[in-house]
C-alpha cells in the first residue's frame, strides 16, 4: 500500500461518506451507495476506483452487482485510522442522513456469499 495515496484518498468527503457506510455494513453495493450518498452513479464509480485503486477498497462480483468491501490486506495502521474517523463523524448530518437513506433504500441485493 502506498501511503501518499491512502491519504490523498481519503481527502475527499465523498469518499470519506462511501468509508463510513462500507465499515458500518461490511459491504455494500455501488447502487446501494449512490442511493444513500444521493450522489449519480457515474461520480459514485469514480470514487470507488479511486478507494480501489488506493488499495482501501476490495471488490467482488456476484451476478450483475458489484460489491465493495474493505481491502482484506489493509495494514492494520490503516484499518484503526479509518476506525478513528468514524467515531469521529458519527454525529455528523451529512452522515446520519446517508444511513437514512440506505436504510430506506428499495432494490437493496441480497447477498449469497460475503
Amino acid at each position: 500500500m502506498n501511503e501518499q495515496s491512502y491519504f490523498e484518498s481519503l481527502s475527499d468527503e465523498t469518499r470519506r461518506r462511501i468509508l463510513v457506510l462500507i465499515l458500518k455494513h461490511e459491504e455494500l453495493c455501488v447502487c446501494e451507495l449512490f442511493q444513500a450518498l444521493d450522489v449519480p452513479q457515474p461520480k459514485m464509480s469514480r470514487h470507488l476506483a479511486v478507494l480501489r485503486d488506493a488499495e482501501v477498497l476490495a471488490q467482488r462480483r456476484e451476478g450483475t452487482w458489484v460489491f465493495y468491501r474493505l481491502e482484506p490486506q489493509l495494514p492494520a495502521w490503516a484499518y484503526r485510522m479509518l476506525g478513528l474517523m468514524v467515531e469521529g463523524v458519527e454525529n455528523a448530518v451529512c452522515y446520519r442522513e446517508d444511513a437514512e437513506r440506505l436504510a430506506k433504500a428499495t432494490n437493496r441485493p441480497v447477498r449469497c456469499a460475503a
